[in-house]
């Protein structure tokens, strides 16, 4: 596939899962997908995927996520990304608390005949908890 029609794929990722769209995951990665930066306490796999879409959907229920810039050359897609939301349910242990709060991250695809293989996934775990009042700022 060319380096747009890759773009595409993992445009249409973001997109589903913001949908919680289990049905069009399934369509996007490979049945022998792995992530290689998975939710705490879900499997590294498809079903892994899934399963945190879920597990997120009552805690961040109106998260949006903004594809900041794709990059794009052979089998690998770049995406740098930010993501805003409310924290209306329990996280890690830590109550809902209405705060809005905004993370940014980059995630790496390999793409393999349509299809997602791979996932790579750097996000601002830190500083979602320090929004959230449960880890110190630092500085």
């Amino acid at each position: 596939m060319s380096a747009e029609n890759n773009k595409a794929l993992v445009r249409r990722y973001f997109e589903v899962t913001a949908r919680r769209d289990l049905a069009a995951i399934d369509q996007l990665l490979a049945g022998e997908f792995v992530t290689h930066s998975p939710i705490r306490g879900t499997p590294p796999d498809r079903e892994g995927v899934k399963q945190a879409a879920m597990l997120l959907a009552p805690v961040f229920p109106d998260f949006q996520t903004t594809i900041e810039e794709l990059v794009a050359e052979g089998d690998r897609v770049v995406a740098r990304w930010s993501w805003r939301a409310t924290h209306q349910g329990e996280l890690l242990g830590v109550p809902a608390s209405g705060k809005q709060v905004s993370i940014s991250g980059i995630s790496i695809y390999r793409v393999v005949n349509g299809r997602i293989f791979e996932e790579w996934e750097q996000r601002d775990t830190l500083g979602l908890l320090q929004q959230l009042g449960v880890a110190p700022a630092l500085g």
